[in-house]
């Protein structure tokens, strides 16, 4: 597990809670590692093939047609965690209603006006799909119809990132660590995206609105 970080600064800090909430560290890091691993794959492939990201804000296409985003625990602890505590307003209460009556099949539940209320926090799933050239038209996924316009995500950055969260499934040691990267251990934990219980989170997010408001 060598690959060195090539854009540290663009690491998420949550300082207040990184300090109480150990686990926090860890996916920010991951995060962090894929993110550097697609921008120098999305960077490679503009120099080399002349590409350009189709991918831009306000287009949702993906959060709506991708019914098997898959997520795994310590991702589902980060994005609860940002829902309850970090996000405000009216994406906060159009969230909570999205959470509230969300049923599988619908568009992702965190989707809000177009817009990923959990960007910041969005699964490694999400970060690592991106398209080229031709944005994504209605209800297609290009993965199927034209695969060579999406990104294939680096192998090396994917495993860095998953190296990291170990820890939370309780592997720490390195030779643990090693076999649970080329045994694929930390795949088993896979959940998808839309099967989860999303509607306890919205109960979870108005029980924190009330204590915070009492």
């Amino acid at each position: 597990m060598d690959v060195q970080p090539v854009y540290p600064e663009k690491r998420l800090s949550f300082p207040e809670a990184e300090a109480k909430l150990t686990w926090l560290a860890l996916l920010l890091d991951a995060h962090s590692i894929v993110d550097q691993g697609v921008e120098r794959e999305l960077v490679g492939q503009a120099k080399a093939e002349g590409r350009k990201l189709a991918c831009r804000k306000g287009c949702a296409n993906c959060c709506r047609i991708h019914a098997a985003v898959p997520v795994y625990p310590l991702e589902m602890a980060g994005m609860a965690w940002y829902c309850t505590e970090e996000t405000t307003g009216e994406v906060r209460e159009a969230l909570i209603s999205r959470l509230e009556s969300f049923q599988e099949g619908q568009p992702c539940p965190f989707l809000v006006d177009d817009a990923c209320a959990v960007h910041a926090l969005r699964p490694m799933a999400c970060r690592q799909f991106n398209v080229f050239d031709t944005p994504c038209a209605e209800d297609e996924d290009p993965f199927y119809n034209r695969r060579q316009d999406v990104l294939t995500p680096s192998d090396a950055f994917k495993n860095k990132a998953f190296w990291v969260t170990l820890p939370f499934y309780g592997i720490v040691d390195e030779r643990d660590k090693e076999i649970a990267i080329k045994e694929n251990h930390i795949h088993r934990q896979v959940r998808v995206l839309q099967q989860c219980n999303w509607k306890e989170l919205a109960k979870k997010m108005r029980q924190f609105d009330e204590q915070r408001q009492g």
